[in-house]
């Protein structure tokens, strides 16, 4: 889902750089050092991977953690922008994912900051891709290991930690890979309301059959023609299809119609979103949407 943030970026970001220094300059005195690694990711979901590797040595910023909070459309302000100003490493998605993180980025002036940008680490090319790597294990992956590699670099004693800390991380991804492979749905279709969930969907055997034009639609926020949504509706209760995926973060119209029609057709409907539910880390969000998948089929 690519969606921009209104407003002119570069007059944002002047004025969020103003507000910045104003809140820099309001604080009780000068900021004590605990020589923790202070991270700031665009969303929970990376904050949370950051969290996890980097431990007790990482200090993690993530502004965006409310799941009500669509990462297309967010605007930052100027704590963003100062937590921003002081990072050693930041995280973000890339591929047009949450640009307004660049923007932000750009205007704190921070030039020494790590960055890691987990589309580029994917190695998938840019023109039509799906951004919600986050969902691609594989990818995750790489972001751990990259992750491990720069808290190393930046904090060499913890190095031992972060290893053994990622070491962990990826043995739940191997169990994580295992049990989608596992749901072995052999091809049959699924509908996605938006490709959020499309690495895991079709790492788990699904073929998607949704037509392009209404994922772009809801995508761009645009309505769906009536023909587009109409053949959306009629492939649904086609008895074709035996799962239907959508974004719980942002419904509509069109949404709400196919979900009327998947729950008249007995079709197993599975909810996802782009952040963390309060309280769930990364892991056992994967895990339960495996879980909800693997249920569809049964």
């Amino acid at each position: 889902m690519r969606r921009t943030a209104i407003g002119n970026p570069l007059l944002v970001a002047s004025t969020l750089v103003a507000s910045a220094v104003l809140l820099s300059g309001c604080s009780a005195g000068p900021e004590q050092d605990d020589g923790r690694i202070r991270v700031v990711a665009s969303t929970d979901v990376y904050g949370d991977i950051a969290g996890t590797i980097g431990g007790d040595l990482v200090d993690v910023t993530s502004l965006i953690t409310d799941p009500d909070q669509d990462p297309h459309s967010f605007e930052g302000d100027a704590r963003n922008q100062l937590a921003l100003s002081k990072a050693d490493l930041v995280i973000e998605n890339g591929g047009g994912y949450d640009d307004f993180f660049d923007t932000l980025l750009s205007g704190a002036g921070n030039d020494d900051a790590v960055v890691v940008n987990a589309v580029k680490l994917s190695g998938y090319p840019e023109e039509g891709l799906n951004e919600h790597v986050f969902y691609d294990l594989p990818t995750v992956r790489k972001v751990a290991e990259r992750l491990a590699a720069e808290f190393g670099e930046l904090s060499p004693d913890g190095a031992k930690e972060f290893d053994a800390n990622l070491a962990e991380f990826a043995a739940s991804l191997d169990g994580l890979q295992e049990r989608e492979h596992a749901v072995a749905a052999d091809g049959a279709g699924a509908v996605m309301t938006e490709p959020v969930a499309g690495y895991l969907v079709e790492a788990a055997g699904f073929t998607d059959l949704t037509p392009p034009k209404f994922s772009q639609a809801i995508e761009a926020e645009s309505d769906v023609p009536p023909l587009v949504l109409q053949q959306t509706l009629d492939l649904v209760r086609s008895g074709q299809v035996r799962l239907l995926v959508y974004n719980d973060q942002t419904t509509g119209p069109a949404t709400e119609q196919l979900l009327a029609a998947a729950k008249d057709a007995g079709l197993p409907v599975v909810a996802v979103s782009e952040t963390l539910p309060a309280g769930i880390h990364y892991l056992d969000w994967i895990s339960t949407s495996i879980d909800a998948i693997a249920a569809a089929l049964r």
